[in-house]
């Protein structure tokens, strides 16, 4: 694909569903301009002690990026540099054009909103456009309602799924499940990749009646004020 514009976008994600809004923010920006696609994250461990959900989003982040011909996935894990300072870096070493970021208050890319960053990577990077998507908030519980996602998978079951610990020849799906705190049972969210797109459906007693998407707020029971 000829690049017509002399463009090259970069997208930059943390864990958390709006790292999906922003990749198809760059999908289609770079399609417009036929301009290579980079999707950047960045972590302050190593890869190998990352927990399972943070595995799960960079899986699905590899995913995109061989969807899309002229996209490519860069992690910078180990990384205790300033953010801003990788950004710039990376966008030097690719010859961005055009940053894509989220502003969510709940995310490590808050920083991103601040005066200071900002400046910093207008004094570094100063010919490239940056650009500050509003996105919703990330879906981790902050009011402690549920537990640190963990791997799990669906097994199908009749006209259901049952939920499973364990990876098996029957296995339909593998995604993350959030459980209740305060339960016996394996009551929660489940969140998964489904034709290309993150659902998160209802998990009642280990069963899953249909892979229906729900408003993870409002499954969470998160305070409309979070948002203020």
């Amino acid at each position: 694909m000829i690049n017509v514009y002399n463009e090259s976008i970069l997208v930059c994600v943390y864990y958390g569903p709006n790292s999906e809004r922003l990749i198809k923010r760059g999908c289609a920006i770079a399609n417009i301009m036929k301009a290579p696609l980079y999707i950047l994250t960045i972590d302050p461990k190593p890869f190998d002690e990352l927990d399972a959900e943070k595995l799960f989003y960079i899986e699905q982040w590899k995913e995109y990026a061989h969807a899309n011909a002229t996209a490519q996935f860069i992690m910078k894990d180990n990384e205790n540099r300033p953010v801003s300072k990788v950004i710039a870096e990376v966008a030097r070493d690719n010859n961005i054009t055009q940053i894509i970021l989220g502003q969510t208050a709940h995310s490590r890319w808050e920083q991103i909103t601040k005066g200071s960053i900002i400046n910093t990577l207008v004094r570094e990077i100063p010919f490239v456009d940056l650009h500050i998507v509003s996105v919703a908030r990330y879906i981790r519980d902050e009011e402690g309602n549920y537990q640190k996602g963990i791997r799990a998978y669906l097994v199908k079951d009749g006209k259901q799924f049952q939920l499973s610990f364990r990876h098996g020849k029957d296995t339909e799906y593998e995604g993350i499940f959030f459980k209740e705190v305060d339960t016996d049972f394996d009551n929660g969210i489940f969140r998964f990749m489904k034709d290309a797109s993150t659902l998160h459906v209802l998990v009642i007693d280990g069963v899953v009646t249909e892979l229906t998407n729900v408003d993870i707020n409002t499954a969470l029971g998160l305070d409309d004020s979070l948002n203020k």
